[in-house]
């Protein structure tokens, strides 16, 4: 088969081509650019940190949720008689942490 196209519809076909060329050249110069490395870099690092804060937002919300739960009535009512074991304990642990570094420092 022959090219039955006109020297003026090459030429016009070579021109198309040669503009998509350096069309493709400026994007491909963009995208390799350290400055969009960097960006694309940043981006995807403030993608990761914002999902990884979220993801542990919504673990201690729920873990707050549940202390909630276990420590007021569905009226709002403090359950006292899971309030006081929890709060020796912590007195406790407490104490147990200033008789340590009491002697640690002597």
């Amino acid at each position: 088969m022959s090219d039955a196209r006109t020297p003026a519809q090459i030429e016009a076909d070579i021109k198309r081509r040669r503009d998509q060329l350096a069309e493709t050249l400026d994007e491909i110069g963009v995208r390799v650019h350290p400055k969009t490395i960097v960006g694309d870099a940043k981006a995807k690092v403030a993608s990761s940190v914002d999902h990884t804060l979220g993801r542990a937002y919504v673990g201690a919300n729920r873990v707050v949720s549940d202390l909630r739960g276990q420590l007021v009535r569905e009226d709002g009512a403090p359950r006292i008689e899971r309030i006081v074991p929890v709060a020796l304990v912590a007195v406790g642990l407490v104490g147990l942490l200033v008789v340590s570094s009491r002697r640690r420092a002597d």
